[in-house]
C-alpha cells in the first residue's frame, strides 16, 4: 500500500471511530436526561430512607441494631433486584453510651445538657467535680500552661461557623477528636467541648473522639450550645465556678459488622467499577436520617434506576453501604484493604454523606489530561441544577483514602447550610429531609454513575489502564 493510501485509510478509520464515539456520547447524554426525569418523578429514595429510619432507627456500630441494619440492607437490596448482593465482614469496636449528666454546682446550681463523645471512658462511679479551665480553641488548650489546667475540667468553647460547604466543621472538629489527649497531657481530669454544631437548640452533638497510648484516658463530653453560652457567662461572673460530671459509657470489646454491597453488572466492561457509596451505621441519639440514611437512599435509588434500564451501561455500578464510618472510617478502610488487588479496576468513586440538601456542583479528581473530557461528559448534569466544578475532589469520607491508592473520585457537593444544625443529635430524624431535594440527589447520582459507567475518558495513567485490560 502506497503512503497516500495509508494516510487516507488512517483518516477514514479515525473519522469512523470519532463518529462512533459521538454516537455513544449522544446516546449516553439522552439516557442521562431520561434518568433525571425518572428519578425526579420517583419517591423511591424517600421510601428507602423512611424504611431505614422507621424499621431500624439508630444503628450504632457494633450494637445489636447494627446487625439489624445489615440484615435490612441485604433484604432491601435483594428485593430491588440488583444483579448481585453480598456482604463483607468488618471488625468493629463496641462502645456503649450509658448516661451523661452535668450541672454547675457553684456559684449557683444550673443543670446542663451534655452527651458523651464516642469512645469516651466513664467518670468515677460517684462522678467528679472540678473547676473549669476555658479555652477558645484546641490550639489555645495545647498552648496553655499545665498549672492552668491541672486538676480542672478543660472546656473548649469554639463555635462552629455556618457555611454551605460545611467547612466550619473542619475548623472546630479538632477539639472533639483531639481535645481529650491535649487536656490529659496538661493534667485535666475531664474535657467538655461546645457542641460541633451550628444550631441554638438545647441538645448536644455527639461524635467520635480519640485517645493516645501513654496518655491518661479522661472522660470526654459535648455540651449543648445554649449551655456553653451559659457556662461562659457564669465564668465571666465567677472564674471559680464548679462543674460536676456523671458519665457511664464503656467499651465492650469487638463485634463483626459488614459492608453491604450491590451491583448493576456492566454490559461490556463488567470488571471495571463505578462505585457510589454511603455509610449504613449512625450515631444512637437520633434515627440517622440525614447521617447517613439519606446517603443510603440516594445511592441505592440511583443504582436501582440504572438497574431498570433496558440496556445496562458498559461498566459495573457498585453500591457500597459502609460499616462503622462514624467511629473512624472502619468500613472504608476495610473495603480498600479487601479490594486492593481490584482497585486499579475502579474507574471512579463517590460517596453521599452530607444529608439531603440539593446538589449544586460536581468536582472530580482525575487525570489532569482527562479533566476537560470528563467535564464535557458530565455536562448533562447541568439540567439538574448541578454546575461543573474543579478537579480537587476528595470523594467523601469512606472513599477519601482511594485517591492515594490510584482511584479517581468525585464529590457531588450538597447544600449543607443547615446540616450541622442536626448532625449527631437526637434531632437527626426523617422530618429534616425534603423529598424533592432528595429526589434531585438521586437524579444527580444516577446521572453521574451512568455517564461514568459509559465514559471513554482515561481517568488514570495509561500504564494502569493497559495493565488491567
Amino acid at each position: 500500500m502506497k503512503p497516500y493510501q495509508t494516510a487516507l485509510l488512517s483518516s477514514l478509520l479515525i473519522g469512523s471511530l470519532s463518529a462512533c464515539q459521538t454516537q455513544v456520547e449522544t446516546a449516553t447524554t439522552s439516557e442521562a436526561i431520561k434518568l433525571q426525569q425518572t428519578a425526579l418523578a420517583s419517591q423511591l429514595g424517600y421510601d428507602i430512607v423512611e424504611s431505614l429510619t422507621v424499621e431500624v432507627g439508630p444503628r450504632l456500630a457494633g450494637s445489636p441494631k447494627d446487625i439489624i441494619a445489615v440484615n435490612w440492607a441485604m433484604e432491601k437490596l435483594t428485593s430491588l433486584g440488583f444483579d448481585r448482593v453480598y456482604k463483607e465482614p468488618v471488625q468493629v469496636p463496641i462502645w456503649e453510651r450509658g448516661e451523661a449528666k452535668a450541672k454547675i454546682t457553684f456559684p449557683v446550681e444550673q443543670p446542663l445538657v451534655i452527651t458523651a463523645l464516642g469512645g469516651s471512658v466513664a467518670t468515677p462511679a460517684g462522678g467528679l467535680q472540678a473547676k473549669i479551665a476555658r479555652f477558645d480553641s484546641l490550639e489555645a488548650l495545647q498552648q496553655a500552661k499545665p498549672e492552668d489546667v491541672q486538676g480542672k475540667i478543660a472546656f473548649i468553647d469554639q463555635k462552629t461557623e455556618r457555611h454551605i460547604t460545611g467547612e466550619g466543621y473542619g475548623k472546630s472538629v479538632g477539639g472533639r477528636s483531639k481535645g481529650a489527649v491535649a487536656a490529659a497531657q496538661k493534667g485535666a481530669v475531664a474535657i467538655v467541648i461546645r457542641s460541633i454544631g451550628t444550631d441554638h437548640d438545647r441538645m448536644a452533638h455527639t461524635g467520635v473522639m480519640r485517645y493516645q497510648d501513654g496518655v491518661p484516658k479522661i472522660p470526654a463530653a459535648a455540651m449543648s450550645n445554649p449551655d456553653a453560652d451559659l457556662v461562659d457567662a457564669l465564668l465571666k461572673r465567677n472564674p471559680d465556678a464548679l462543674l460536676e460530671l456523671q458519665m457511664s459509657p464503656k467499651n465492650a470489646g469487638f463485634n463483626t459488622s459488614y459492608n453491604v454491597i450491590a451491583e448493576v453488572t456492566g454490559s461490556s466492561k463488567p470488571n471495571e467499577i463505578v462505585l457510589i457509596g454511603a455509610h449504613l451505621d449512625s450515631w444512637d441519639e437520633g434515627t440517622g436520617a440525614i447521617d447517613d440514611g439519606a446517603g443510603v437512599a440516594i445511592v441505592t435509588a440511583a443504582a436501582k434506576h440504572i438497574q431498570d434500564l433496558p440496556v445496562k451501561p458498559a461498566r459495573t455500578v457498585r453500591v457500597v453501604l459502609y460499616a462503622a464510618e462514624e467511629i473512624g472510617l472502619v468500613g472504608g478502610k476495610a473495603y480498600a484493604e479487601a479490594h486492593k488487588a481490584e482497585l486499579p479496576l475502579h474507574y471512579i468513586a463517590a460517596e453521599s454523606d452530607f444529608g439531603a440538601g440539593r446538589i449544586y456542583q460536581i468536582d472530580t479528581k482525575v487525570n489532569e489530561s482527562a479533566w476537560t473530557e470528563v467535564q464535557h461528559a458530565l455536562s448533562p448534569m447541568s439540567f439538574n441544577g448541578v454546575a461543573l466544578g474543579n478537579n480537587q475532589a476528595s470523594g467523601g469520607p469512606d472513599v477519601s483514602m482511594l485517591p492515594a491508592l490510584g482511584v479517581p473520585v468525585a464529590s457531588l457537593r450538597q447544600d449543607g447550610h443547615d446540616y450541622f444544625d442536626y448532625h449527631h443529635t437526637p434531632n437527626d430524624t426523617l422530618d429534616k429531609i425534603d423529598p424533592a431535594a432528595l429526589a434531585q440527589n438521586v437524579a444527580a447520582y444516577a446521572q453521574f454513575a451512568y455517564i461514568m459507567a459509559n465514559s471513554t475518558a482515561t481517568l488514570t495513567p495509561l500504564a494502569i489502564q493497559a495493565e488491567n485490560r
